[in-house]
């Protein structure tokens, strides 16, 4: 049986975009001490299943293949992470206006070129569409997903628009810049935003103290 991914502008995103959703999964990836949130397969269907990128029976399935299939489901986490580094790496290269590694684009595009096949036309209430339809049973159902939005993000003129937290500490994480002159510095306003406003108010505050 087949199965259909959910199209990207229906899942729950943070980013608002897949693949920077899925390279946020490594939380402080700009810090010498990142913390990575997919250790293991079962948390990469975890987490496929919680932004609704597969369906709670396809991660059944995905999950009981996993099992039965340890050794694949290993190299697919492997190729998964890889996927998800050379995602960041370019995103973050291209946020701070440096040209991004030539293998991290290929391995982006090797692996979109796998989804492309995957790409079935189909007749929807208001027209056509695209739509990536991948066997239920397949381990890197959710990479080859994240590997089309990648590419169509890259290609995209929204792709200029990303932007990397500029946390000191290293967020790292990766955002949709929707605002209009371009000016998000933060992952949110509430985290780091607020550390940075707490900072400078306190650096200012030091600089308006009269010395003894």
């Amino acid at each position: 049986m087949d199965v259909e991914l959910t199209a990207e502008d229906r899942l729950t995103l943070e980013s608002e975009r897949l693949c920077l959703d899925f390279a946020n999964t490594l939380d402080w990836h700009a810090s010498p001490h990142p913390v990575e949130g997919l250790p293991g397969y079962a948390d990469l269907v975890r987490w496929s299943a919680g932004i609704g990128l597969v369906t709670e029976p396809h991660a059944r399935q995905l999950a009981r293949q996993a099992a039965a299939r340890p050794l694949p489901a290993r190299a697919a986490l492997r190729r998964s992470v890889a996927l998800r580094e050379a995602i960041y790496r370019t995103f973050s290269a291209r946020a701070h206006g440096y040209r991004p590694v030539a293998e991290d684009v290929g391995l982006i595009a090797s692996r979109a070129a796998d989804a492309q096949a995957h790409l079935r036309l189909t007749q929807q209430a208001d027209g056509f569409a695209w739509r990536l339809v991948v066997s239920d049973d397949s381990l890197e159902a959710p990479l080859l997903a994240i590997a089309r939005s990648a590419a169509d993000l890259l290609t995209s003129p929204l792709g200029n628009r990303v932007g990397e937290c500029a946390d000191e500490r290293g967020c790292g994480w990766l955002f949709l810049d929707t605002s209009r002159n371009h000016s998000r510095r933060w992952c949110a306003m509430k985290d780091c935003g607020n550390r940075a406003k707490a900072r400078r108010h306190y650096r200012r505050s030091l600089r308006a103290t009269p010395s003894a």
